[in-house]
């Protein structure tokens, strides 16, 4: 009989217990192939110490930093598999099914989901969700679409580094050069509540316009401060 590949799933969470709280019984609810949670919290919230009691997961603390808190995770990870997701995160159909599909039946080395905002969907979503797969094809995924891969391929590419953002991108980079990193048709679906909160398209602009800094070398310590100021971001340094 086929053994089903075992899963450490890593959470990074920062003030976002709420949704922690719908994630974590969806989980569980997944089954045996879930061999760990961790959820590495950079809030020192008691709330999240709380759910994880309640929904038996470990509960790692972590500074500020989002690929700090996925490395503290990954060190801590024993199953085959890491799989990466964001608090917010919700599944739709059996994700662990998928992920196992990839490695046995595909070759690959690791993979992620398709981006689709859960809930009410305005207008916009299903364009920004077609320019998202579009982009996916060449670029880099990000972490909202559950990245997973083999332990052995997360360690031998040097793990995620430790940025506040676009920690995915050498990451992903050298995974590809080790073997097939595979996008599902299967989806992931994400909060919109930033969306809905900043405005669609001032939202989506703001996202390109920091993936653009990246890409022309501004650092990712420098973008993360000037994240909720994105004007700022080509003015010069004094």
């Amino acid at each position: 009989m086929d053994t089903p590949i075992r899963v450490s799933v890593i959470i990074p969470c920062f003030h976002d217990e709420v949704r922690l709280g719908r994630l974590l019984p969806e989980i569980r609810s997944l089954g045996s192939g879930i061999k760990e949670i961790f959820v590495v919290d950079a809030a020192a919230s008691s709330e999240c110490q709380e759910l994880c009691r309640k929904y038996e997961a470990d509960y790692l603390a972590s500074p500020p930093c989002r690929g700090a808190q996925l490395r503290t995770g990954a060190a801590r990870a024993t199953a085959e598999v890491l799989w990466f997701l964001h608090a917010d995160a919700r599944f739709s159909g059996n994700p662990l099914a998928s992920i196992d599909r990839v490695f046995k039946r595909r070759g690959a080395i690791g993979g992620f989901f398709r981006f689709r905002f859960a809930g009410p969907r305005p207008w916009p979503a299903p364009l920004l969700e077609r320019a998202i797969a579009l982009r996916v094809r060449w670029g880099t995924p990000y972490g909202d679409q559950g990245i997973f891969m083999s332990q052995k391929a997360y360690h031998q590419s040097g793990g995620f580094p430790e940025w506040p953002l676009f920690e995915e991108v050498p990451l992903v980079r050298k995974l590809r050069q080790q073997g097939r990193f595979i996008g599902l048709k299967e989806v992931i679906l994400v909060d919109p509540r930033k969306w809905d909160r900043e405005g669609w398209w001032w939202r989506t602009w703001k996202n390109r316009l920091l993936a653009t800094a990246f890409a022309l070398g501004i650092p990712p310590h420098r973008l993360a401060v000037l994240y909720n100021h994105p004007l700022q971001i080509f003015r010069p340094q004094k």
